[in-house]
C-alpha cells in the first residue's frame, strides 16, 4: 500500500504544478491585457492619429537598444545576487545564482511575489538549504534596490528636478524600509515585538528571527558598497532608458528629470500592492510626465513602450529561463 501510494503521489504533484503554472500565466496574460486596455482607451480619447505618429518615430535599433539597458539593469542586479549569496555561505555557481534570479522574473506579477519563494525553493534543492537560511538572501535584494533607489531618487531631486519635489516621502520610506532590512537586531526585536501583540505564527516567528540574525553576514562595508554601486549602475541603466525614449519622441526633459520619473513610478507602483506595481507605476508616470508638459499623445506611448522592455521584458526572459531552472533543480536535488 506504502509502495503503491509513493508511486501515484508525483503524477498528482506534477499535475497540481502544472496547474498553478497555468493561472500563473493566465494571471500574467490578465495584467498585461488590463493595462494595454486601460492606455488604449487613454489613446483612443486622445486621438490614435497622434499617438501612432509618435510609435512611428521609432527605429528597431532604438527597440533593440532599450533592450540592452534593460538587459544592464538585470545582469548587474544578477551579479549583486551572486555576491550576496557567496556572503551568505551558499555553495552556488555564478551560473545557478544568475539562473535562479532571472528565472524567478517569470513570477514578477504574481500575488505575494511568489518569484521569491520559487528562487528560494531551487536554491533548497540544489543545496539543501532550508528556506530561513536562504531568507535574508530575499531580504537584502530588496532592500538593496529599495536603497538604490531611494538613493537614485535623492540624486534626481538634489539636482534640480522641483515638480517632482512631493517624491521626498517616497525617498524617505525607502530608506527607512532598506535601513530596517538590513538590521539584524532591530529585525529581531520587531517580529518579537510583533508575536507579543498578537501571539500569530508562532513558528514562522521563530524562522523569521533566525533569518534576521542571519543578516549579520550583509553588513561589512565593503559589501554594502558593493551591492549598493550594482543596484545604482543597474537601475540608473533603465532610467537612462527612459530618458533616451523620451528623447527620439521629441519629449526631452532632461536626464535627470526622466530618471526620476521612472524611478518614482516604480516604487509608487510598489507601494500600490498590485503585483508587479502594474496600474499604479503607468498612471504615475504619465501622471508625472503631463505635469512637465509632456501631451498625453506622447506620454501614453512612451511608458507603454518603457514598461514592456523593462518589467514585461524580464517577464518574458523569466518564463524561458523558468523550465529550465525547474529541471535543473529537481536534476541537482539533494
Amino acid at each position: 500500500m506504502t509502495a503503491n501510494t509513493a508511486h501515484i503521489t508525483p503524477p498528482v504533484s506534477a499535475q497540481t504544478s502544472g496547474n498553478r503554472r497555468w493561472r500563473d500565466i493566465a494571471l500574467l496574460g490578465g495584467l498585461f491585457g488590463f493595462v494595454i486596455l486601460g492606455l488604449a482607451g487613454l489613446a483612443a480619447a486622445t486621438g490614435w492619429e497622434d499617438t501612432l505618429a509618435q510609435l512611428a518615430k521609432l527605429h528597431a535599433w532604438q527597440f533593440a537598444a532599450l533592450i540592452v539597458l534593460s538587459l544592464v539593469n538585470y545582469l548587474f542586479r544578477g551579479g549583486r545576487w551572486h555576491v550576496m549569496a557567496r556572503k551568505l555561505g551558499l555553495p552556488t555557481t555564478f551560473g545557478q545564482d544568475i539562473r535562479h534570479f532571472i528565472g524567478g522574473f517569470a513570477m514578477s506579477v504574481t500575488p505575494g511575489r511568489v518569484g521569491e519563494l520559487i528562487r528560494m525553493r531551487w536554491i533548497k534543492r540544489e543545496t539543501g538549504w532550508a528556506v530561513e537560511r536562504t531568507a535574508p538572501l530575499v531580504l537584502m535584494d530588496r532592500a538593496s534596490d529599495l536603497a538604490a533607489m531611494a538613493l537614485i531618487l535623492a540624486m534626481g531631486l538634489a539636482l534640480g528636478t522641483g515638480g517632482v519635489t512631493f517624491g521626498v516621502p517616497v525617498v524617505a520610506m525607502a530608506l527607512l524600509a532598506a535601513y530596517v532590512a538590513t538590521r539584524p537586531s532591530l529585525l529581531s526585536a520587531l517580529t518579537t515585538r510583533a508575536y507579543r501583540m498578537t501571539g500569530l505564527f508562532p513558528r514562522l516567528m521563530v524562522r523569521f528571527r533566525r533569518a534576521a540574525k542571519s543578516l549579520a553576514a550583509f553588513t561589512s562595508p565593503t559589501t554594502i558598497i558593493i551591492t549598493l554601486g550594482l543596484g545604482l549602475i543597474g537601475w540608473l541603466a533603465e532610467g537612462m532608458a527612459f530618458h533616451l525614449l523620451l528623447v527620439w519622441m521629441g519629449a526631452d526633459i532632461g536626464f535627470w528629470m526622466a530618471v526620476t520619473i521612472f524611478t518614482f513610478s516604480t516604487l509608487a507602483g510598489g507601494l500600490t500592492g498590485a503585483p508587479g506595481g502594474v496600474g499604479g507605476a503607468e498612471a504615475a508616470m504619465i501622471a508625472l510626465l503631463s505635469l512637465q508638459g509632456v501631451p498625453l499623445e506622447t506620454s501614453l506611448p512612451a511608458t507603454a513602450i518603457i514598461r514592456v522592455t523593462t518589467l514585461w521584458f524580464a517577464i518574458g526572459l523569466g518564463l524561458i529561463v523558468f523550465p529550465y531552472a525547474e529541471r535543473q533543480s529537481i536534476k541537482q536535488a539533494i
